[in-house]
């Protein structure tokens, strides 16, 4: 494969671009991720490093990721003028993130304002063989003059979220080539601490000073370079919390002693390693199709860097590791489009992801019993403990000096199901029996009492319903029967009935154990059975149609063609309220249920559906959850056009910038949807009683499509072309 199906590539810097380049530039190591801002600093810039579950509290939003010392700091001096892009000239400027390795290079050729021309050359990656580890490499060399180059490497803990300070300094120590700050942060008293080396090759004389400013560590190094002599500069970083260690401050010590001097070729060989491992697991090729091909790939390495593969009380957030968007907060986008991909390619991963679940499972009980319920309600947003933080008024979208009133904690209730559905597919993809029994059972039948204990019983119909609620579709609020959260949950009522009956057959020691804990009754199952029995599931049996919501059919139409041209979601240009009055859909409910549970309904059914939401949903605008998803869906129906186009929605959502909010981090559930566009939909990859097998649907113009899955602990790779799978 070439290069450019492997980097994504800046030519040249434009501030406008600077926030959407920061976020794709992003690199991590499924501890770590540290968004795309210069070494020097920027006017502009949202410079920010974030690590997993290292939360603080925070006004309105509860709580957010805290964002960490920066590291990156390097800045440079020649004959006393200080680097800048906005200052001197610049003669040539070159940004690239190499996919294969999570090397992040720049070159930039650049004259100071007195006529000095330097050669300039930075490199960083995240370590993903050793998490705690991150390194810069800076060469430096002039043109046309000699050159006294300083070069100031800091630490600084004045880092903010954007104004919010969350540190306290505690300590910190100095040498001359090298430092360590530890900071503790300001309401959780969580301490962490970050260590640097400096160090300097030159072919001329150089020398190193230390700086102790309080709070902002600075190793000063300075060298006399003649003309065409190159100054080669790494600053090593190790970072670790209280969270892994109960003293970090000395974790960070031996990792920095342990290094080699200079460190980077060590650490460049085991990177390239560790990713070499990582990719032949995990890539997905693409013949005939360069930019499909880099689109996979940046959305997998996207979603791989912020993996938590060596912490299992912690989860992916709605933006990654990679922006102040939804500040580090899970959502079901996890369960539901990101997992898919780690349960088929990293198991080990997916169990990590899936056992943060079942470490937050006494916040999603106490959410529940806050209601008035047992069993387990997940937040709708979580973060370090499973307690609901969904902030409950936010600024209008429109104008900022109003406040709006965010339901979705209160009643958008299917991400209970949501988690238990995500446990059931990981476990059927890799027959993990010891998670099912330790972990995920217990997940599923508490889910299931709570779905039996909010179901409410109409007498009028003789029938149980969910009553005022959100589905997926967030443009409509307040609604009744959802049938994506009812199905859903006669779903999860019907597994735990079964799982219940199999942990007493199968497992009769360990089973009876967690029904005896959870003072699981046969009269609560018994009632489990009347509820999904008697449960409101909508289908019309003339139609085929299955109504969103109650009520749904008789809200207003929207010709949605008729608005274009645009650039704003259908709610932002008719409002909340208006837009609550319409039949315009945010994301198709309906159609996703249909995907998620393809066996209760037939090709008839199907059909009827997709045919009816498919108009009435802002596909460009709306949800980035939906046009992957949509692209599997029509797949399905044969529409391999409208596939392709929402495809294209997807792969594009980010690298594009398609909806103008790339700048506050990745869209994670775009990420993972895309892959199960290629793999589901393109790829029409399906599970059978013997495992996997594959009917493909390629784009014309794609020759050829190739991935591995896992199947029971085993590989499995899918060679597909127009001709046929082998």
């Amino acid at each position: 494969m070439s290069d450019s199906t492997w980097q994504i590539v800046e030519e040249r810097f434009d501030p406008q671009q600077q926030a959407h380049h920061e976020t794709i530039f992003t690199i991590g190591n499924g501890y770590l991720g540290t968004r795309g801002a210069f070494e020097e600093f920027t006017p502009g810039e949202k410079r920010a490093t974030f690590v997993h579950g290292v939360f603080d509290d925070a006004p309105i939003i509860f709580t957010e990721l805290a964002n960490f010392p920066d590291w990156l700091e390097l800045e440079i001096w020649a004959n006393g003028q200080r680097f800048d892009l906005n200052q001197g000239e610049v003669l040539h400027y070159r940004r690239w993130l190499d996919l294969r390795t999570g090397l992040l290079t720049r070159q930039v050729r650049w004259r100071t304002p007195q006529g000095l021309v330097l050669q300039l050359c930075f490199e960083r990656f995240a370590s993903l063989d050793d998490p705690h580890l991150a390194i810069v490499r800076l060469k430096v060399t002039p043109e046309n003059g000699e050159a006294e180059i300083e070069l100031h490497a800091g630490l600084n803990g004045e880092a903010d979220n954007e104004g919010l300070k969350h540190w306290h300094w505690v300590t910190q120590q100095q040498q001359q080539q090298s430092s360590v700050l530890t900071l503790r942060t300001r309401t959780n008293k969580l301490e962490v601490s970050m260590g640097m080396h400096l160090h300097l090759h030159s072919p001329g004389p150089y020398a190193h000073q230390a700086w102790d400013v309080r709070n902002h560590p600075t190793l000063v190094g300075r060298a006399a370079l003649k003309p065409g002599q190159t100054l080669t500069a790494e600053k090593v970083v190790a970072i670790a919390t209280q969270r892994e260690t109960p003293d970090p401050h000395a974790l960070v010590l031996s990792k920095l002693n342990a290094l080699a001097r200079p460190a980077w070729p060590m650490l460049w060989q085991a990177q390239r390693t560790a990713w070499e491992k990582t990719w032949q697991q995990c890539d997905v090729q693409i013949e005939g199709d360069d930019e499909a091909q880099l689109a996979i790939r940046f959305n997998l390495f996207q979603l791989l860097i912020a993996a938590p593969a060596n912490d299992e009380r912690v989860s992916i957030g709605a933006k990654t590791l990679s922006g102040y968007g939804y500040r580090g907060h899970v959502f079901w986008d996890t369960e539901i489009f990101m997992l898919p991909f780690f349960s088929c390619t990293r198991p080990d991963l997916a169990r990590n992801l899936l056992s943060y679940r079942y470490h937050s499972l006494p916040g999603a009980r106490r959410k529940a019993n806050a209601n008035g319920w047992r069993g387990a309600q997940y937040p709708w947003e979580s973060a370090a403990t499973g307690d609901e933080v969904t902030p409950t008024w936010v600024p209008h979208f429109n104008d900022p000096k109003q406040m709006v009133r965010i339901w979705t904690g209160d009643i958008e209730i299917h991400i209970s199901a949501d988690v238990a559905y995500a446990i059931w597919q990981y476990v059927r993809i890799s027959n993990d029996q010891r998670f099912l029994l330790e972990r995920g059972a217990e997940i599923i039948l508490e889910t299931a009492r709570f779905w039996a204990e909010r179901a409410e019983w109409n007498e009028t119909h003789q029938r149980y319903e969910y009553r005022d609620v959100i589905g997926p579709d967030e443009y409509h609020d307040h609604v009744d029967n959802n049938a994506y959260t009812n199905y859903l949950a006669r779903w999860n009522l019907n597994l735990g009935l079964q799982l219940a009956n199999w942990l007493e057959q199968e497992h009769p020691q360990e089973g009876q154990a967690l029904l005896q804990r959870l003072a699981l009754t046969m009269d609560e199952r018994q009632h489990w059975q009347k509820v999904a029995e008697a449960l409101y599931c909508p289908l019309n049996p003339e139609t085929r149609l299955v109504e969103q919501f109650a009520g749904y059919f008789e809200r207003r139409a929207v010709d949605l063609a008729a608005l274009e041209p645009r650039t704003r979601s259908v709610q932002a240009l008719l409002g909340i309220e208006g837009a609550n009055e319409t039949q315009v859909l945010k994301q198709p409910d309906v159609l996703m249920l249909m995907y998620l549970l393809p066996e209760l309904f037939d090709e008839e059914t199907r059909r009827a559906n997709y045919a009816y939401y498919t108009p009435r949903t802002d596909h460009t605008y709306g949800s980035s959850l939906g046009p992957a998803i949509q692209a599997i869906l029509a797949c399905r129906m044969g529409s391999m056009e409208e596939a392709w186009e929402h495809f294209q929605r997807a792969a594009r959502a980010d690298l594009h910038d398609v909806r103008g909010n790339a700048g506050d981090g990745i869209h994670g559930a775009s990420a993972g949807g895309l892959w199960q566009a290629v793999v589901f939909g393109f790829g029409g990859l399906h599970l059978t009683e013997a495992g996997w097998a594959a009917t493909p649907r390629l784009p014309k113009h794609w020759q050829r499509l190739r991935f591995t899955v896992q199947w029971h602990g085993q590989p499995q790779t899918f060679d597909l072309t127009p001709e046929g799978a082998s």
